[in-house]
C-alpha cells in the first residue's frame, strides 16, 4: 500500500519575500504553495509572518492559497518600518509537530543561519526533506553547511513562480 506523505513546509515569510525581492522579481504566493505540494508533496504549509492590522487583505489572499499563518506581533521601528522576528515560533512549531508526531519530512524555507540548529535536528533524524533558500549569495554558510545535499535554491525558479502583473486591457469605442 502506497501511504501519501504528509509533509510539512516552514515558511519565514520575511526572509522568503525579501530574498526574492533582492532578485529584482515578486513571488507569487499561489504559485509557490502549487510548487510545494506537487514538487515536496506538502500538505501543512505554515507561513510566519509578522501581523499588522492593514494588511488583512494580503492575509486572507494566502490562507485561500492554501497558508496556515502563524501572526507574530511586530514592532514598529522610528523610520516607520516594522520587526517581527519569527525564528522562535517557527522552532517551537517544528518542536510541537515534531513531537507530536504530525509530519513525516520537513521543509524549512529560509535563509537565515539561526535555523541551523533545528535543521541539524532533523536532518541527524531523517526528518529533513529540503531546506529552501530564496538565493544562494545570501544564504548562510551556516545554514548551507549545515543542510548540506538537502539545500535548494529559488533564484532559479523566476519563470515558475513569479508573479505576473496583470496587464490592463483598454477598450475604444468605435
Amino acid at each position: 500500500m502506497n501511504k501519501k506523505l504528509n509533509n510539512y513546509a516552514y515558511i519565514d515569510s520575511q526572509n522568503l519575500h525579501l530574498g526574492v525581492q533582492s532578485l529584482g522579481w515578486e513571488l507569487d504566493y499561489k504559485k509557490f504553495r502549487r510548487y510545494l505540494t506537487e514538487k515536496y508533496r506538502v500538505a501543512t504549509a505554515y507561513l510566519f509572518i509578522g501581523y499588522i492590522p492593514e494588511n488583512q487583505d494580503l492575509y486572507g489572499s494566502l490562507q485561500k492559497s492554501g497558508y496556515i499563518l502563524k501572526f507574530k506581533p511586530v514592532l514598529s521601528n522610528k523610520d516607520g518600518s516594522h520587526k517581527g522576528n519569527v525564528d522562535a515560533d517557527m522552532v517551537l512549531q517544528i518542536a510541537i509537530d515534531y513531537y507530536e508526531k504530525s509530519f513525516d519530512k520537513t521543509i524549512i524555507v529560509t535563509s537565515d543561519g539561526d535555523f541551523y540548529s533545528v535543521v541539524k535536528f532533523l536532518y541527524d533524524r531523517g526528518k529533513l526533506y529540503k531546506v529552501i533558500s530564496p538565493y544562494s549569495k545570501t544564504c548562510s554558510s551556516l545554514l548551507r553547511n549545515t543542510a548540506r545535499e538537502k539545500i535548494v535554491f529559488i533564484n532559479n525558479l523566476q519563470k515558475k513562480l513569479e508573479h505576473k502583473k496583470k496587464k490592463h486591457r483598454f477598450r475604444t469605442e468605435p
